[in-house]
């Protein structure tokens, strides 16, 4: 069934989405329409200096969670002050394209946000210089394939959104049109 409807926005971006996008900004050709390029999931994880298994539990979540294995981040530099030695991991990230990309979009505008407590969307000004959207989530509970007794530690992580445009406005109208949840 998620399949299904992920492959409806799929089908909904390519049929609907990017004629309403160059109707609006009234682009000659079809290749200029702004388009989500990938997501970018990022969970940086500090306890890993003194508990090794951080890392493990945390790869093991997001293959759960995003259906691949992540890679491993590793420390750059060795920083005395927070006892950080260079080649440590630190932290891991996936990187999410097509399908997966759209199942994975579907399921947290549709699933995952409107579950969060008090939720009231998410902020318009996250954009970063090349318009890419990062959201921050605070806890990996929310999501549902998640078994709550098997957690050791709640953990966040960021999503970045990387979009083909470098326009604030236009990559606001397309994850708008895709359904992200924006405050009012």
């Amino acid at each position: 069934m998620v399949k299904q409807q992920s492959l409806d926005l799929k089908e909904k971006y390519k049929v609907d989405i990017k004629k309403a996008l160059q109707e609006k900004y009234n682009y000659v050709n079809a290749n200029q329409v702004p388009k989500i390029e990938k997501i970018i999931i990022n969970r940086g994880i500090g306890e890993a200096i003194s508990n090794s298994k951080a890392v493990q539990s945390s790869v093991d979540e997001f293959i759960v969670l995003f259906g691949q294995k992540p890679i491993v981040t590793k420390a750059k530099k060795s920083i005395a002050g927070f006892k950080l030695r260079e080649g440590l991991s630190i932290g891991c990230k996936v990187t999410l394209r097509g399908d997966r990309m759209y199942e994975f979009m579907n399921k947290l505008f549709n699933m995952v946000l409107p579950k969060i407590r008090d939720f009231r969307g998410v902020s318009r000004k996250a954009f970063d210089n090349q318009a890419n959207y990062t959201l921050g989530i605070k806890e990996q509970l929310i999501f549902p394939e998640i078994d709550y007794d098997k957690v050791d530690k709640v953990r966040g992580f960021n999503i970045t959104f990387v979009t083909t445009t470098d326009n604030e406005e236009q990559s606001l109208e397309l994850l708008s049109l895709l359904g992200m949840p924006f405050r009012k």
